[in-house]
């Protein structure tokens, strides 16, 4: 019987102790969101320095028309970056 005992009470023990360092997690979840969303940002950002790169790259090189590389851009910008609009 203690054996089940102190299984119960460990049990307690670990259920509290969980339960209290959720609430500390909480308390800091919006300088995580933060930390979050600046290097969700950084990548967005250079996702799209990378389809302004190819947008140059095809205009540079004069293979096609100017407003097919603006096609290259959005395409870019759309399908690789996950931009909207």
């Amino acid at each position: 019987m203690t054996c089940k005992r102190s299984f119960a009470g460990i049990a307690v023990l670990v259920a509290l102790a969980l339960s209290t360092s959720a609430g500390t997690l909480n308390a800091g979840d919006d300088e995580l969101d933060a930390r979050t969303f600046a290097v969700a940002q950084s990548s967005q950002q250079k996702c799209m320095s990378t389809c302004r790169a190819r947008y140059r790259d095809c205009m540079r090189k004069r293979q096609i028309p100017s407003f097919e590389c603006q096609g290259v851009y959005q395409d870019c910008a759309r399908y690789t970056c996950k931009v909207r609009g």
